[in-house]
Formats: structure tokens, sequence, C-alpha cells
């Protein structure tokens, strides 16, 4: 013996001496659905210490999750706070989950740190890039991985045309007075919310606000037309439908739908690309993840430990332990 005092090593206790790993991960399946609060309260613990239980809880996911090796990858940023505070997300769309956080900013260098880190020769095997019409994210992903066909994410796409239709109703507001301005007021989510989303209430109110308008009614018609874009299974057919929608606004006076077919037409190439059968992606999916994002944010507000949220994005789509 040599007369030393040691300490076994036991698989199922925590590096901390006062929980076990089991009671770490149910605490961590916990808070993949609820705040940090809320269990924190369950189990009568400081929200310190559920907040780091759940975060080993999530390092041990990503230390079993396989090292990524993407073919397809979609591209977006988060905004930390109000401001321009911004870190890059990148997902494999193929396995469907966030593989990357980072970056100092949505900068061209800070897109270049993600291919650092997957290496030249991961990064040489991507074929296809999916993202919003940010141009350093664009360059970056054209430079370190040169095989990969750029696509436009058609949720941002989109995003963009609803602000064009906004534009029309705040000028159609401005213009208007007494009744013809009171079937706009207070129905911005209503026009520019799909359809099928609305309440049976909202529906009676978006059909009167178009009957009402007919500038609106137009606006309102071409953007819901304009999404048929991703229906077409050949560029030349979908070059077609662009060109016939963006005639279609000759005499219309709708100058902000001008400057979003100009852009579109700058951007046609990351457009056209899903008309190409082998880039076909679930962008369902791009959407829904964004969204999950979004609602991560909302559950952590006021926790301002940047590694915290990165370990909740780049855990969610992973299964529980």
């Amino acid at each position: 013996m040599c007369g030393k005092v040691k300490r076994e090593k036991l698989d199922w206790a925590l590096d901390s001496r006062f929980y076990t790993k089991r009671f770490a991960y149910v605490v961590g399946r916990k808070c993949r659905s609820m705040t940090v609060q809320d269990v924190a309260k369950e189990y009568k613990l400081d929200w310190h210490t559920v907040k780091e239980l759940d975060k080993q809880y999530m390092q041990e996911q990503l230390r079993r999750a396989p090292n990524p090796a993407p073919e397809m990858i979609g591209i977006d940023e988060v905004s930390l706070r109000k401001g321009h505070t911004y870190r890059i997300v990148v997902s494999d769309l193929v396995k469907r989950r966030p593989i990357w956080f980072g970056g100092e900013d949505r900068s061209e260098e800070s897109m270049d740190k993600f291919y650092q880190e997957l290496g030249h020769r991961k990064a040489a095997k991507i074929r296809l890039g999916v993202m919003d019409m940010w141009k350093a994210f664009e360059k970056s992903t054209k430079k370190n991985a040169p095989h990969a066909a750029i696509l436009y994410d058609k949720f941002h796409v989109m995003r963009h045309l609803g602000k064009a239709l906004d534009k029309v109703r705040k000028e159609e507001y401005a213009r208007l007075a007494g009744k013809d301005r009171s079937f706009i007021k207070g129905q911005k989510y209503t026009l520019l919310s799909n359809r099928e989303n609305l309440t049976l209430d909202a529906r009676k109110a978006l059909r009167k606000l178009l009957a009402a308008n007919k500038r609106l009614n137009t606006a309102y018609l071409l953007k819901e037309t304009f999404g048929q874009l991703w229906d077409y299974q050949m560029e030349g057919w979908a070059r077609r439908f662009f060109d016939n929608w963006k005639a279609s606004l000759k005499w219309q006076r709708l100058k902000s739908y001008e400057k979003f077919a100009a852009m579109i037409e700058r951007h046609w190439a990351g457009l056209a690309a899903y008309s190409n059968p082998e880039n076909k992606v679930s962008l369902g999916f791009v959407e829904g993840f964004n969204n999950k994002i979004r609602v991560i944010q909302r559950r952590a507000y006021g926790l301002r430990d940047e590694e915290y949220l990165r370990l909740k994005i780049l855990t969610c789509m992973l299964p529980e332990i």
C-alpha cells in the first residue's frame, strides 16, 4: 500500500457529489419541455442547480451523437439579443439535426469557422447549402464547399414577400380615411398569416378587407400564387411561371412588389436550384427547426448564458437519454 487515500470513480455518480447521473437525466428530460424555473419549482431545487444538471445531460447527449459528416446543410442566424448580436446555426438536413452553433456575427469570417471545424475533406462532400439570401453565407459556402449547390430557403423568400405586402397595407392605410380605413386597421396578422392558420372570425375579416380594397386584394393574391414557384420540377417551367408573375405586376402600382421581383431576378439561380430533383429537401423541416429555435429562445429568456443556449439548440433534435 502506498498510504494514499484514493476515491473510486462511480459510473452512476456525477462530477457533483450531491446528485446521480440518473437524477440528472430525469431533470434533463424535464427541461426539454419545461423552463428551468418550472423544473426547479417541481423538484424544490435552486434554478442554478437545475441548469447545471441540464447542461450535463445535454453534454452527454452530444457525446453520444455521431460526428457530423453532412451532405446537405441548412444555414441560418440566431439573434441573441435585441440589436445586431448574431450567431450562426448549421443543420444537417439529411440527419435532421443542428450540428454547429458559433461565430461572432453573421459575417463570412464567422461562417468560415464552421467549415474550418468541419474539415476540408468533409466540407468538400457537401452537395447542397440551403440559406437565406445573405451574401456572406453564400460566399463562404462557395469558397469552402465548392461542389455545393446554393438553394435559397423558401420561408425566407416568402418573408420578403410578406414585407412587401405589409408595405402595401401601410400605404393603403395612410391613403384612406373613414370606413375604408377601418377595414385595414388591426388586420396586419390576418393579412400576413397563412389562410389555413386563421380562425373563422379572422377569415371573415380577411374576406371583408379584400372585398373592400382592390389594391390589397391584388397584392394578397399575388403573394398567395407566388408560392407555386416551388412546385415545378423543371427550371424552364419555374422560369416561365416567374416571368408571368412578374408581368402581372404591370400597371398595378405595387412598388414594393417590383423591388421584390428585382431581388428574385438577381438571385434566380438560388431559387431555380430547387427544380433539380437532387435538391429536393424538406423545407418544412427547415421552417419547423427555425420555429423550434424561437421557442427555445423564449423559454431561455433571461438566462444570459450563451453556452446553455448553444447546448439547447444543438440537442433539440437529439433523442432522449
